[in-house]
């Protein structure tokens, strides 16, 4: 999986470079309480950014989670392609958090149409 963030909701932290320099690196908050904070303020800008792990790792749970929080925290759109599951796999996948993908669709396609 490969995050790609547009940044609309970025904020600029400093951020240890090896070598003991520090330069500003624009980061996109995820909304996700603890990656923010151990990640310096969220993912960088602009940047895809490559999430690993194996079948189950929660991957999906964490690239849905930054959308999601994108739309209803930081005004952002979002996509997500998938090749394995299918809408209602992942719609299902994420009600666990809470989530209820298929009304923030709708209600998007509402409002940008």
């Amino acid at each position: 999986m490969m995050l790609f963030n547009s940044g609309q909701h970025a904020r600029r932290e400093s951020s240890r470079v090896p070598g003991n320099r520090t330069r500003d690196l624009p980061k996109s908050l995820t909304g996700i309480r603890g990656l923010d904070e151990i990640t310096l303020g969220g993912l960088p800008r602009g940047r895809p950014t490559l999430v690993c792990g194996g079948p189950g790792s929660g991957k999906t749970l964490l690239g849905l989670t930054f959308l999601v929080n994108g739309v209803l925290h930081f005004g952002e759109p979002g996509v997500l392609m998938t090749f394995e599951e299918n809408a209602e796999e992942v719609a299902s996948d994420v009600a666990s958090l809470g989530f209820d993908l298929p009304d923030l669709i709708s209600s998007a396609t509402t409002t940008s149409c």
